[in-house]
């Protein structure tokens, strides 16, 4: 599921690069290069343009506030955490041939336990304060934005509960769900909000590409 992910977001980006690279001009017509990439990921990593010009964003009322950058921080690292965890406990497993389960100071628990909480706590808020945004501000076809945090969440929520629980009886019925949640979505990532971030980095990156071009 994670390799077929993989896959479909590359054939995704590949097409969106190539219907905006026409009005780039030939030297940005051969793709991105690494300035750009770094440009585009240093924007993307501090949410340069979710900002609000400096001020925050506004949600439910007319005080901006900053929670929303925040939660969305909490929600990405904690996602890259987990990432990381998994890629670990891999690579232990496999090429070290430490089998689980791994103590509480393993890199692979660390990673996952306070990725996993920062996940939760991000999706959950971001889910908090789409109910209570202003409805003007509010997109009425979202279920997509609903659905992708709260698989966040659920991924988050049952590793959190699969790791505290792993010692007990729950344990082979917490993994299932666990694994479950985490294939349901791989599988629906490339073709739901999950992509929003993976594109608005393109953006960025074609950006940075552009404007040192013109300058």
């Amino acid at each position: 599921a994670f390799l077929w992910s993989i896959l479909a977001f590359f054939m995704g980006f590949r097409n969106y690069w190539r219907d905006v690279e026409g009005g780039l001009g030939p030297t940005l017509g051969r793709g991105p290069d690494l300035a750009a990439l770094a440009a585009g990921g240093q924007d993307a990593g501090r949410l340069k343009n979710l900002h609000g010009g400096g001020m925050g964003c506004f949600n439910e009322d007319d005080q901006p506030t900053d929670n929303r950058r925040l939660l969305h921080h909490l929600t990405f690292y904690g996602f890259l955490a987990c990432l990381a965890s998994t890629t670990c406990a891999t690579a232990m497993h496999y090429v070290l041939g430490w089998e689980a389960p791994y103590s509480w100071g393993s890199a692979p628990v660390l990673l996952g336990f306070f990725g996993g909480a920062a996940m939760t706590v991000g999706a959950v808020g971001l889910a908090r304060a789409r109910m209570r945004r202003e409805g003007a501000l509010t997109d009425p076809a979202g279920g997509m934005h609903a659905a992708f945090t709260h698989s966040l969440a659920a991924v988050g929520a049952t590793g959190i509960a699969l790791l505290l629980l792993r010692s007990t009886p729950a344990m082979g019925t917490l993994l299932a769900l666990h694994l479950g949640v985490v294939f349901a979505f791989f599988v629906a990532a490339p073709y739901g909000k999950f992509v929003h971030g993976l594109y608005r980095y393109l953006a960025l990156v074609r950006h940075a590409q552009e404007t040192r071009t013109h300058h």
